[in-house]
């Protein structure tokens, strides 16, 4: 489904189910002030990450928080199907308790809504905490999910963010902190709230939540383990499909494409620029990528054409190819997006180019990253307040501003070149 057709089904439709899901709570708590809610020795809770996937390495303090603080939970956690890979991957929660949404067509969508919610219910959850930033389908599956605690963040007095009044735990969404202590945050007040009684969770006198001193902030995410075994059959297959990439020269790779959203790209030409100098100066080049950004791709190397530049989008088949791949290459030069984020499992270097985001919020959590910004007036455009529908016109001079030569400096200079 386009994101188009996915925040208009969200703006017009979410907000009319959240203002008549806001009144039938309210109506419930009058005639049932004190409705009993089964609680478990230990608690349940659901963690809704529904969209990019690399929130979920983002999300790994909230993840160590919550076991911390409750050793004995059962964690759950709700995604979009196609973004279960990382989730799998990091082993967060056994695969048993993870949850899906197909969101490929509108009927795959509204099918899983109804069966994954019915069985959600079936769990006699204790709580929700709910990492969207302000959709309000996350918002109403925190509620139709059964939970007692539901908790979120809130835009307080922003207009134009409605998503009702129905999660009792909200917590202030802070531009000023990164996205990985923001989660904590979440984190910690589920941990209060579920020692609450229903009253307690409807008073908004001890709001706002979160009047507590987050921890410092990970400088660096744990490195996630390779098989010596299966990296070395990767490497075998690298060999053999690409030679000249896998000579005795430093590699780089390029993630070229925006993704859902083109405008986080650094410019094409830009790209092409940089790969010429890194061949010019003894570098192989492999631009990565999904399969459908294949036609981007081949721009390049077609404008690039040279051997040493071979695309490399769609051949790892899944998030573990990619991470080996990485273990392949010195460097890593992204747009804002995953790849950035599933680089610093491994030891690769990464640049990564924030422009419309910015990286004091989403960068990646690594010693090994430098983040490019170009301070540009407007830059981010893309926030939670605007649903990352940004009032530029396509011409993201955020990004265009970001000359070839100083990041062609920085990688030379990083790849010890000069």
């Amino acid at each position: 489904m386009k994101i188009s057709t996915q925040r208009a089904i969200d703006r017009w439709v979410g907000q009319a189910l959240c203002a008549l899901l806001s009144v039938w709570s309210k109506l419930l708590a009058v005639v049932v002030p004190n409705a009993h809610h089964h609680r478990n020795a230990q608690p349940r809770i659901l963690v809704i990450l529904l969209s990019e996937m690399g929130s979920v390495v983002l999300a790994k303090a909230m993840f160590d928080t919550l076991k911390a603080k409750h050793p004995g939970a059962e964690l759950h956690v709700l995604q979009l199907k196609k973004n279960q890979g990382v989730m799998r991957l990091l082993g967060f929660v056994p695969e048993t308790n993870l949850h899906s949404l197909d969101d490929s067509s509108l009927g795959a969508l509204l099918h899983d809504l109804w069966h994954t919610t019915r069985h959600l219910r079936t769990l006699q959850l204790d709580g929700v905490l709910d990492c969207e930033l302000f959709s309000r389908i996350s918002a109403l599956l925190s509620y139709a999910c059964g939970a007692r605690v539901r908790v979120g963040f809130t835009s307080h007095t922003q207009e134009g963010l409605y998503r009702g009044s129905f999660i009792n735990a909200p917590v202030p969404y802070n531009t000023y902190q990164h996205i990985s202590l923001q989660f904590v945050g979440l984190a910690k007040v589920m941990e209060n709230a579920l020692a609450w009684t229903s009253a307690q969770l409807n008073d908004a006198t001890h709001r706002p939540l979160t009047r507590f001193v987050l921890p410092a902030m990970a400088r660096n995410l744990p490195q996630l383990s390779v098989d010596a075994a299966e990296l070395q059959t990767f490497q075998d297959r690298l060999h053999t499909d690409f030679a000249s990439f896998m000579g005795n020269r430093k590699r780089v790779l390029l993630y070229v494409s925006g993704g859902a959203l083109p405008i986080r790209a650094w410019p094409e030409d830009s790209y092409i620029a940089l790969a010429k100098t890194l061949i010019a100066n003894g570098c192989a080049v492999g631009v990565i990528g999904l399969p459908e950004d294949t036609p981007q791709a081949q721009r390049v190397m077609h404008a690039v054409n040279n051997p040493l530049c071979i695309g490399l989008t769609g051949y790892t088949r899944n998030l573990r190819e990619l991470l080996m791949l990485f273990h392949n290459a010195e460097l890593l030069v992204t747009n804002d997006g995953g790849p950035g984020h599933f680089a610093s499992l491994t030891p690769i270097d990464v640049i990564a180019f924030f422009g419309p985001e910015t990286g004091r919020l989403y960068g990646p959590i690594s010693e090994r990253a430098t983040v490019l910004e170009s301070g540009m007036a407007c830059s981010p455009c893309l926030t939670a307040y605007n649903h990352r529908d940004s009032f530029c016109d396509g011409d993201n001079q955020c990004l265009k501003v970001i000359t070839v030569a100083e990041v062609e400096k920085l990688v030379l200079h990083k790849l010890q070149l000069i």
